[in-house]
């Protein structure tokens, strides 16, 4: 059985998401975290993950933490879902990218975007990162064109809490529409709410 250990409303909610979408069975274990508007829980003991952040995933005693390597952990682990393009199979490369390119570059340039404030000039590695994805997306309808990947669910659920300062129309705005409308996405966001841990 697989483990997530979440905090609603946090990083770990995309692995909730993909977890949904490649139809694991799974624990929600939820943890206390520490917010960035200060709120939320300390330091949680029943958390594995060595900082206590999210998410953390428990497979069999391996533990796995931070978010592009839990999602291309599990999109490997079960294949048949079709999440994740095989080593040899050439939209790997493109999907490595996407992922490493999330994390590492789309994340920073968001938070760069918030800490500037409202008034101030749109930070240049967030007008870059919008950009690289509109010409993404309006080649789409996923980032490896007509193929859904975990890729999709680090992107989605990336600008799912940065939609403050998004393009209200557009390529990005019709490509969360597209993600929102998924069954798996719909039953994600159930499960990210709910007080108490369950299984699916």
């Amino acid at each position: 059985m697989l483990t997530l250990f979440h905090a609603p409303r946090s990083r770990s909610s995309r692995i909730v998401w993909l977890l949904e979408e490649l139809g694991a069975p799974f624990h929600l274990r939820h943890v206390t975290i520490r917010y960035r508007d200060g709120s939320g829980g300390g330091p949680d003991s029943a958390n594995p993950h060595p900082d206590k952040k999210v998410p953390a995933l428990l497979d069999s005693g391996a533990l796995v933490t931070e978010s592009a390597a839990v999602a291309t952990y599990l999109a490997d682990l079960l294949p048949t879902a079709g999440l994740a393009p095989r080593i040899g199979d050439r939209d790997r490369g493109a999907y490595l990218t996407w992922i490493s390119w999330i994390e590492g570059e789309l994340g920073p340039a968001i938070f760069q975007r918030f800490s500037a404030g409202a008034d101030a000039a749109t930070p240049a590695a967030f007008e870059a990162a919008l950009h690289r994805l509109d010409g993404a997306l309006t080649d789409g309808p996923y980032l490896l064109g007509e193929r859904f990947s975990a890729a999709d669910i680090m992107l989605g659920g990336t600008l799912g809490w940065a939609h403050d300062v998004l393009p209200a129309e557009g390529p990005i705005s019709a490509y969360l529409a597209r993600l929102a409308a998924r069954p798996a996405f719909v039953r994600a966001m159930t499960r990210d709410a709910a007080p108490a841990d369950d299984a699916a």
